[in-house]
């Protein structure tokens, strides 16, 4: 039997209780599954089983009512008017006993979350309105405030202390993710409290701008003022390993640092052809992205740990301070995702800077395999999390270069690229808004270089411009795929 279908069986086993509720629901939902939802996300998260009965019976979903209840789930779950703020889960179906349910695993929140207008709270006997309970709903609050490093609140930081041009860019990726996201027509602090970026401290009584804020479009000199310890180091050691041969000291916001990172993942690794289907896609993307992603965005920031990054001859390896929920080796098939700073988690999906919670993790182990012969990654929970991953050669093997030059050759006899134009393309599928001057400060080269050959790469149709300077995104014909080459 599979483990996720032992793991529910476990679940279903213990009987319900303040992690776990079940409901039959055969050929629709009940009126208070979303009060559930709402009363796990509010407390401890949770296994909300659909198909089973309050005694642990398994009944089984209608198979024609599937894929409706699912489809109901996903769009009620982010309709503020249901669900505030929404929230993105994805329910599975599993069979067991021949018999399909419907599983929901809802995490914890760092947000107090309404269904309807009220506020649910959860212990062993169910889901209780608290919202006329005011003791009750300022615990609640101040709760989630003290569980969650990135609600902090700030009440000296200002709207001019955040960064304008991060909140357009934001806008802009969004734009290309999601054209109808309600982000995109907000301005000033209505954008910010929507984002839960901008909250109020019920034990203290003050409100104002989140560390989450901060990290996120803070001006650097205010980031460092609030955290003076923040930093992300990215470095190369393949020849001198007392030290470093190359080095990038990160510290400032969480999408600038995300960017420098990708940049120095293409400048120091390898990206092998790989098919997935007819397409060619970018394993090094697939799965650094990932590892970037975690040490920024899960990361316990109240730790003056520095997070890490470090390419080496035969692996890379990450880490960074962390509030764990277990310790040791992570089995990709049993593990259960925590959400660590769910507000930053949140926007860097929105934008298309990280996967669901969970489904990261999956790709990793899915795709590295392809990457490095067959090695699985290594991740590691603690109060330090580590990443690792092994690499077959990242120093020019004998059948590295003879994947080099078979797509090399192939791509060069229609044109010719030069290195610094295939790292342009090779940043851009990464960050469709990114500036001129975003690219010359990550490729350590003058803006005017940049502009020059961005240029050649239009006219010679590997890309688009779509919008205008201000407010428009670059865009890669399909064809271009190919272009990509190893560094």
């Amino acid at each position: 039997m599979r483990e996720k279908q032992r793991r529910i069986l476990g679940v279903i086993n213990k009987g319900e209780g303040v992690s776990a509720e079940f409901k039959e629901a055969r050929s629709g939902l009940n009126r208070d599954v979303y009060e559930t939802v709402c009363a796990f996300l509010n407390r401890h998260g949770g296994d909300l089983l659909l198909g089973v009965s309050d005694t642990g019976m398994i009944t089984g979903v209608e198979p024609g009512s599937v894929d409706k209840i699912k489809r109901e789930l996903t769009t009620s779950l982010n309709n503020p008017q249901k669900m505030n703020p929404p929230v993105y889960i994805m329910p599975e179906e599993i069979v067991l006993n021949g018999k399909t349910i419907i599983c929901i695993a809802v995490p914890e929140s760092s947000q107090v979350h309404r269904c309807n207008g009220r506020i649910f709270d959860r212990n062993e006997d169910g889901d209780f309105n608290i919202s006329s309970h005011d003791d009750a709903v300022a615990n609640l609050y101040i709760r989630k405030q003290s569980d969650f490093s990135e609600n902090r609140i700030y009440p000296f930081v200002e709207l001019g202390d955040l960064r304008e041009d991060l909140v357009i860019r934001v806008k802009k990726l969004l734009r290309v993710e999601q054209p109808s996201h309600p982000w995109i027509g907000m301005a000033g602090l209505e954008f910010f409290r929507s984002a839960r970026l901008f909250q109020k401290d019920y034990k203290a009584g003050k409100e104002g701008f989140t560390l989450a804020a901060v990290l996120l479009f803070g001006m650097d000199e205010v980031i460092q003022s609030v955290l003076p310890a923040y930093r992300t180091d990215a470095l190369l050691r393949r020849e001198n390993l007392d030290r470093y041969d190359d080095r990038d000291d990160i510290r400032t916001n969480l999408f600038d640092s995300y960017d420098r990172l990708m940049a120095f993942v293409v400048k120091h690794l390898p990206d092998p052809f790989f098919l997935e289907g007819d397409r060619r896609i970018s394993l090094r993307e697939k799965i650094f992205r990932e590892i970037v992603a975690n040490i920024l965005i899960h990361r316990e920031f109240s730790s003056a740990f520095p997070a890490k990054f470090v390419v080496e001859r035969d692996r890379v390896f990450a880490e960074n301070a962390n509030r764990p929920h277990g310790h040791g080796l992570i089995r990709p098939d049993d593990f259960t995702p925590f959400p660590k700073n769910p507000v930053i988690a949140r926007i860097f999906k929105e934008i298309g800077y990280a996967d669901e919670l969970g489904s990261g993790i999956r790709n990793l182990y899915k795709y590295f395999r392809h990457y490095s012969k067959g090695a699985l990654p290594e991740l590691i929970e603690g109060d330090v999390f580590r990443t690792i991953v092994h690499l077959v050669d990242t120093t020019g093997s004998a059948e590295n270069e003879t994947v080099n030059e078979t797509v090399n050759e192939t791509v060069n006899e229609t044109v010719k690229w030069s290195a610094l134009e295939m790292d342009i393309l090779k940043i851009m599928r990464m960050n469709k808004s990114v500036t001129y001057s975003e690219l010359a400060k990550m490729l350590k080269r003058g803006r005017s270089t940049i502009h020059r050959n961005t240029r050649q790469l239009m006219k010679k149709g590997a890309l688009h411009r779509i919008g205008s300077d201000k407010k428009g995104y670059w865009e890669i014909p399909d064809n271009s795929n190919s272009t990509q080459r190893n560094s």
